[in-house]
């Protein structure tokens, strides 16, 4: 599949003002400052699409994008780290819950990883109520070209291991990079067949 044309569309802090669920909806989640916006630039084909920012927790909305006006890409606020009141991070936490949970268009949630880490408690905990939650989702390593092909390989296989502890089978995942648009055709592909059953 290939994007022609990514517009914005609208942002809210409500679930109930997100658009008409009539399109397929395929949402895009990760610790702060995981390469998320950089992300969706890179598989819209657009600089500035999302708005990248150094600052963690930068996104504070549910941003929404209509794709060759055929289904939706959702940019979610970031989960974990960032420098706001405990409060004000809570109350994102649960608009974010209440989004992914009931947004009934959602066919697939992206949950972003940064390949040179080790496995974070955040996310094996956000992926764990994701598995409990039935909601259906598929992992992102981002930025690959950081690391030597057999560093990210290490850093795979300790990962598989580390969710294989709570997991029986690993979720599906997608190795990517901004820079270099790996994972690009991988990832558009899987939206296609999803959107495209039948092709």
């Amino acid at each position: 599949m290939e994007i022609k044309e990514a517009r914005f569309l609208v942002s809210n802090s409500k679930v109930e003002n997100c658009p008409k669920p009539d399109r397929p909806e395929y949402a895009f989640i990760g610790r702060s400052n995981v390469g998320k916006s950089s992300l969706i630039n890179m598989l819209a084909n657009k600089k500035a699409l999302a708005k990248i920012s150094g600052k963690p927790g930068k996104t504070r909305l549910i941003n929404h994008f209509i794709i060759n006006n055929e289904w939706y890409l959702v940019d979610l606020p970031g989960y974990g780290y960032a420098k706001v009141p405990k409060a004000e991070r809570l109350k994102w936490e649960q608009f974010l819950k209440k989004y992914i949970a009931t947004r009934e268009n959602l066919y697939c949630l992206f949950v972003l990883v940064d390949s040179r880490h080790p496995a974070q408690k955040v996310d094996l905990k956000f992926m764990e109520w994701l598995g409990v939650s039935e909601i259906p989702f598929s992992i992102i390593f981002t930025k690959t070209d950081k690391l030597k092909p057999e560093e990210l390989e290490v850093n795979l296989k300790a990962y598989e291991e580390k969710l294989f502890e709570t997991w029986e089978t690993m979720p599906g995942y997608f190795v990517s990079s901004s820079e270099t648009s790996a994972g690009k055709d991988e990832i558009l592909e899987f939206i296609n067949n999803i959107n495209h059953p039948d092709e």
